[in-house]
This record gives structure tokens, sequence and C-alpha cells, in this order.
């Protein structure tokens, strides 16, 4: 083992500023880390000692010698680590364990009723995570962090659910504490569009700073990414579009107390109410997207009016914040091309051609994974920040110095 005693002096501006640095995945040698941090070779040497000791970089092949010892190439070692991403709904919980590029390696699926209370479904989350650890053949000690997304809002800062209107029995709930005391690692929650934001853009879009991820399912909501950071607003129910009045709504009841809110006439389940009342067999979201792939009138109809009820409001949420791309997720997004392009035909003739002329509108690259992937860049952002890598190399020079 490396001589680290000497760690602890260099965490706050030494080896999480490497770290940062290789974090784009690039190889690069001693001479160019020197270079770009503008330190001695032998002062990088040591900080990336610190790093490989907590196996987070490692050596590659040799770089091309242009005469003398060829020189060695480091670079971030993605699958040294994991974590794990949790995306509960209000009717499945999909966990999922990544290595640190945000890339699956194992993943699984449980229907589980979210009214059942936190403790059943964290039970659940504790006992697939464990299972999905055992699977991947990681330790406890190689797990980094979890991220979780839950279907309402959540006070940022505490992890905890804040009156959730789908969710009896979570207000304020611990949930970070409790996964914590199963798992020992840090633990991040967040409204799951925040984290499917995240995750299509993880995935899709990593050249875009300003984006929309709509979530359209049993619920309606919006992450917003703008100047590449996601918003969350004062009090973490930024995006919350589901709750904004549709004009021409027919006086539809909405679960918060109103008439006429997005949610209520555009959702799955207000779309399978719409059918249901022409006859036709429909519950839930699901038995709209099986119409529709069925080539169902009636049931592209009501979807294509959807489409147009939600483009309505985002008409006002371009002028607010103007993103270049609009992704549509959730399941009735599984409807296509009908549902978007109900999206397409009032927004484009709505908004300022200003505002839409580089515009892209289009349905999840990611689909029903958006979730468990954004929950796991959740993650994976917390764990290699700088704050974190202090932490570790401190508390590694502190076992050595033991």
């Amino acid at each position: 083992m490396s001589d680290i005693t000497s760690f602890g002096g260099l965490a706050a501006s030494g080896a999480s500023e490497l770290f940062q640095i290789l974090r784009d995945g690039r190889p690069r040698t001693r001479t160019e880390l020197a270079d770009l941090m503008g330190l001695a070779r032998s002062t990088v040497t040591l900080r990336i000692e610190a790093l490989r000791e907590l196996g987070l970089v490692g050596f590659v092949d040799d770089v091309v010698s242009t005469g003398g010892r060829p020189s060695s190439r480091i670079a971030l070692k993605s699958g040294s680590k994991v974590v794990l991403g949790v995306d509960i709904g209000a009717s499945h919980l999909r966990v999922a364990v990544t290595d640190l590029t945000g890339h699956g390696l194992h993943s699984t699926t449980r229907a589980i009723e979210i009214t059942r209370g936190p403790e059943a479904v964290l039970g659940a989350v504790v006992e697939l995570g464990a299972e999905l650890l055992r699977e991947s053949g990681r330790a406890a000690t190689d797990l980094l962090a979890i991220g979780v997304g839950v279907p309402g809002p959540v006070e940022h800062r505490t992890g905890r659910p804040i009156n959730p209107p789908i969710m009896p029995g979570w207000n304020g709930y611990d949930v970070p504490g409790y996964l914590e005391g199963h798992f020992d690692v840090p633990v991040l929650v967040d409204n799951d569009v925040n984290i499917m934001a995240l995750g299509e853009r993880n995935a899709a879009w990593q050249n875009v700073d300003d984006l929309l991820f709509v979530k359209v399912a049993t619920g309606i909501g919006a992450g917003i990414v703008s100047g590449g950071r996601l918003q969350r607003g004062s009090d973490g129910v930024a995006g919350d579009i589901g709750h904004i009045r549709v004009h021409g709504g027919m006086q539809a009841p909405c679960r918060c107390g109103n008439f006429d809110c997005l949610e209520a006439v555009a959702s799955g389940p207000a779309v399978a109410a719409r059918l249901r009342a022409l006859g036709l067999d429909a519950r839930t979201g699901e038995d709209v997207v099986r119409l529709v792939e069925s080539g169902d009138r009636d049931a592209v109809l009501a979807v294509r009016q959807a489409g147009r009820d939600v483009g309505e409001v985002l008409s006002a949420c371009i002028s607010l914040v103007n993103p270049a791309v609009i992704v549509i997720g959730g399941s009735m997004a599984l409807t296509g091309e009908h549902f978007i392009a109900g999206i397409r035909e009032v927004v484009y003739s709505r908004t300022l051609p200003l505002a839409t002329q580089h515009l892209q509108i289009t349905q999840s690259s990611s689909g029903l994974d958006a979730g468990v992937l954004g929950a796991s860049i959740l993650a994976i952002h917390h764990a290699m920040s700088p704050q974190r890598i202090d932490a570790m190399v401190l508390g590694l020079a502190a076992s050595v110095a033991g």
C-alpha cells in the first residue's frame, strides 16, 4: 500500500480538483495533468496515488513514446465503484445498480402501491438493492451513494416528501435516514420528474443546457434544466404544471380541489375516463396506450386532444424558459406521434417563432427507464462532487494514520 499519511493536507484543493478533471473519462499523463493544474509532477503523483487507493482512478495502456520510457496515462475507473438508482412510482418500484458513468449493470422492477406507506416501499428498496449488489458481485464498500425519485414534492435539503397528494403516510418521512440506516451511504431524494430530466439529459442531450422533461402519466409534471442546472424553485415545486388551468376543460374536477387542471383533463386516467364514457374498456393510461396501438379511432382522437391540452400549457412555459428541447415521457408518451402531434400543433401555432425556431419536441429515448437512470445520475453527482472526494481522501488518511 502507498504511503498516504500526508494526503489529509491535500484534500480541500488537491485530490478532488484532480478528480474533477479526470471525470470526463479521458486518459491523461502525469505531465498533462501537471500542466493543467500548474503543479509539479511530484505533487500530482501524490494526488493520483490518493485517488488510486480509493479505487477511483487507475493506469491505462501506455501512450506512444517519442523516445525513452513511455508515459503511463491515468483515467477514471468508472466500474470500480457503483451507485443505486431508485424510481418509486404510484404503483411500481424500479431499482438499478450502475457504474460511475450511469451505465446500468443490473436492474429489477416490482409492482407495489405507494399507498402501502414508506416502510413497506422502502423495505422493498432495501431488499432489491441488496439483491442487485449481490448479483453484480459488489461488496457493500463498493456502493458510494443512492439516488431516489418519488412522485411528489420533496424538500431537497432534507430529502423528505412535502404534502405529496398521492403518497399518504409519506409527508415529512425521513427517506434518507431509513435507507442510510441499511446501506450506510449518502442518500439523495428528489421529485421523480426532476430525476427523469437528469436521466434523459445524460442519456441523449448532454450538450443541451436548456431542456424541459414533461412526464404525462397518472400525474403531469415537468423537470426544468436551465443554464445546465436543474431548477427546483424555492419550495421544490418548480415544474408542477399539472395544476395549471386549461381552457375548455368542461369543469373536470382535480384531486387538488380545483377544476380543469391540466392533470384532470390530459393525464392517463383522465383520457381513460373520457373513453370509458364512450363505452370503451379503459381504466388506466396503459389501457389508453393499448387502444391507440390497436387503431381505435376514439382513442386516437382523445389522445390527440390531450396533446393539445398539454401544448396549451407548454406554450406559456416556452415563453418563460425558452428551452431548446422538450422531451415527452411517461406512459402517455407511449402512444407515440398521436400525442406529440397534438402538442406540436398548439405549441407552434401559439408561441412566437423566435422561441420555436430551433425548438425540438420529441419522445423520451429512455422510456420508462428515465427515472431510474436519473436517480443514478443524482447519486453520481453527489458521490463524485469535490466535497465527497475530499471527505473520502480525509477518511482514507485517517484510517491509515489510525
